[in-house]
């Protein structure tokens, strides 16, 4: 309520500031335009960087995923190898004692 109470002086008070300002404002148009080189430099330099560095980012992103899945996978793999040495030495007894294949 208040807000709609105070609306018709903000209303005059934002048309009497945009009017002191906008000599300002075109006085310093000519400093913006001399200002706008170094805008257009700082997004090229920008872009350069970014091309540069997001293949980097990814490279480091696939290393650091690579890493954590071979931890796991080496986390899984190491209390199951004693049955896998186990499983290797019968297969490799049950085929040293079994008869040699015949060829036909």
């Amino acid at each position: 309520m208040f807000w709609l109470l105070t609306l018709p002086f903000r209303i005059v008070f934002g048309v009497l500031a945009a009017l002191i300002a906008l000599p300002l404002a075109l006085v310093s148009l000519p400093f913006a335009l001399l200002f706008l080189p170094f805008l257009l430099l700082r997004v090229l330099i920008k872009a350069t960087v970014a091309l540069v560095m997001i293949p980097v980012a990814l490279l480091v992103a696939a290393v650091t995923i690579g890493a954590v899945l071979l931890t796991v996978g080496l986390l899984v793999a190491i209390p199951l190898l004693p049955f896998a040495l186990a499983a290797l030495f019968i297969w490799v007894i049950v085929k040293l004692a079994s008869r040699p294949a015949y060829a036909r």
